[in-house]
């Protein structure tokens, strides 16, 4: 299970050799190594951010991301690339995880949630991207790790259904398939706050800000193969998680 990468959108627009070096050699040297020790099943981290320029939702994985916005986005795009080649050159069993907005206790410190905390407690402003208006598919830790564990044995085969003429791009022939793990529910950044306020008990001091470059306005997991195929259910609703990750905040930075 490789969750290791160079992570954020907004960085990859600071420092494009970060994501290269981590995300495409380094992903690389994943490959070569299970390849050449014969690991029975790599299950890797990619993530929302690919689907990019889509706006039909919620998003799916049975529709094509060929439009990324940010080259964090394209790096993990370039992951799905290189497993679905091993998968197919060397029949090394690939499952790639489109991750949703993931949140939680020990969660980056350059995440909002995070930097939305620290800031409001210190009496600080919260920069609100596109004023609030964006939506994401906020997905607790606990739901995300369910869904991996889930994945890790069901491990892809190919299938002769797949069809070249239709090409599905969350399976094929070989042995690979992509998944996408969220909550299926969306909510407004406004709300993601107002939920924070209500825990913290400190109303925030807000600057208003348009969408940022790489950013896409609103996300929405598509999460029926989970469903279907893996008995997947997101159980945190984003009111129980905030609660949760403040509760750990509190206590964990004694605030």
């Amino acid at each position: 299970m490789n969750l290791a990468a160079q992570a954020g959108v907004r960085y990859s627009i600071e420092n494009p050799f970060a994501y290269i070096d981590t995300n495409l050699v380094g992903f690389g040297n994943i490959l070569e190594g299970c390849r050449n020790t014969s690991v029975k099943h790599l299950v890797y981290a990619s993530s929302s951010s690919v689907y990019g320029l889509n706006t039909k939702q919620p998003f799916s994985t049975h529709e094509p991301v060929n439009h990324p916005i940010s080259l964090y986005a394209a790096t993990k795009k370039a992951n799905e690339l290189m497993a679905h080649t091993y998968s197919h050159l060397y029949q090394l069993p690939t499952t790639g995880l489109r991750f949703f907005t993931v949140y939680g206790p020990y969660d980056r410190p350059d995440m909002a949630l995070q930097k939305f905390t620290k800031a409001i407690i210190s009496g600080e402003k919260i920069k609100v991207f596109n004023y609030g208006k964006h939506r994401r598919d906020f997905t607790y830790i606990d739901d995300i790790v369910e869904g991996i564990i889930r994945v890790i044995d069901n491990i892809p085969l190919g299938a002769d259904k797949w069809n070249p003429l239709i090409p599905d791009p969350s399976f094929s022939t070989a042995p690979y398939k992509i998944y996408n793990i969220g909550r299926n529910k969306p909510e407004e950044l406004n709300k993601y706050i107002e939920l924070l306020e209500k825990y913290l008990k400190i109303n925030a001091k807000k600057e208003l800000l348009p969408l940022q470059p790489g950013d896409v306005p609103d996300t929405y997991a598509d999460v029926d193969d989970l469903v279907n195929e893996l008995e997947y259910e997101p159980k945190i609703s984003i009111e129980e998680g905030i609660e949760k990750f403040v509760n750990w905040y509190k206590a964990f930075y004694n605030a």
